[in-house]
């Protein structure tokens, strides 16, 4: 079964989290753009229509800082990259191109294309800052739709020719120290670059490739895909092997987003394309629950 027009109708409909306060303890998932452990470690973020929510110390809470439309959402040890639309009222150019925050998520600073662009695919590399973003659509740096980076914080893209990848990819990750390696998904499978997205290899086949991440230490990529049932697994870097993890039930579902935390190397978090979000504290072996179907769980 092809997951892809079900899973993305559900992602533009609803996964793209908007935070609704039911009353002054609970936060509402319904839609997710993203998902991210902050560098300390304290809180996992979920950026979202209406701003940020915040899980830390057992509980959800709305974050701190203006309620924007966050679409793509990268962590790094030193800052917030993020795109999407200002909040109402703001006063702030739409779309925002590429903005940065240096406290959090509670003020941003614009970098680059502002009033031109909303990068959906943005990654950048935990440690190297290297930015990748997928671009649908010209702008005055970006001259036709495709695959770009930026070592600079946006103040020069390089374009990459994705040699080896015919599709619009459905996620991007990039390696966290070498700046070189950058990682899409797509329907036809999970490709890896290793010259900064000139070319790419297919190390996954045969199913389709949601979500993606590199673990911190730069050995091994997460990735959750589905066929006919959702999985979840591991690429070796090295040996290009595929090891299979475990996860929780997921009927006619699959991982969206993927994070792992800096301070606790074991601790991941998943988020699916129906709002459900779970923990695992055993590098993907058991989970728990933290939402179900955008219903927080505290």
């Amino acid at each position: 079964m092809n997951l892809t027009q079900s899973l993305y109708r559900t992602l533009f409909a609803g996964v793209l989290l908007t935070l609704t306060a039911c009353n002054a303890s609970t936060v509402t998932l319904t839609h997710v753009h993203g998902l991210a452990f902050s560098p300390d470690g304290q809180q996992l973020s979920v950026p979202s229509h209406h701003g940020l929510a915040v899980y830390s110390d057992g509980q959800w809470r709305k974050a701190d800082g203006p309620e924007h439309d966050y679409m793509g959402f990268a962590v790094t040890r030193q800052a917030i990259y993020s795109s999407g639309h200002p909040a109402k009222g703001s006063g702030l150019p739409n779309p925002f191109g590429l903005i940065k925050s240096g406290d959090g998520g509670a003020t941003w600073q614009p970098l680059a294309l502002q009033g031109e662009s909303d990068f959906h695919l943005l990654a950048s590399g935990f440690d190297s800052g290297a930015l990748y973003v997928y671009n649908g659509h010209p702008n005055s740096q970006m001259r036709s739709a495709g695959l770009y980076y930026s070592l600079n914080d946006g103040a020069r893209w390089r374009r990459a020719a994705a040699q080896g990848v015919s599709e619009v990819p459905a996620a991007m990750a990039v390696h966290p120290v070498d700046k070189q390696q950058v990682a899409l998904a797509g329907n036809s499978g999970l490709y890896l670059s290793t010259d900064a997205g000139k070319q790419f290899q297919a190390v996954v086949q045969g199913e389709q490739v949601l979500s993606a991440a590199f673990s911190l230490d730069g050995k091994s990529l997460w990735f959750g895909s589905y066929a006919d049932t959702a999985r979840l697994s591991t690429l070796d870097l090295q040996t290009l092997q595929v090891s299979a993890l475990g996860l929780p039930d997921l009927t006619e579902d699959a991982v969206a987003y993927l994070a792992q935390n800096p301070a606790k190397p074991q601790q991941w978090a998943i988020a699916t394309f129906k709002r459900d979000v779970y923990l695992s504290q055993d590098a993907g072996k058991t989970w728990k629950a933290l939402a179900q179907a955008g219903k927080t769980l505290d």
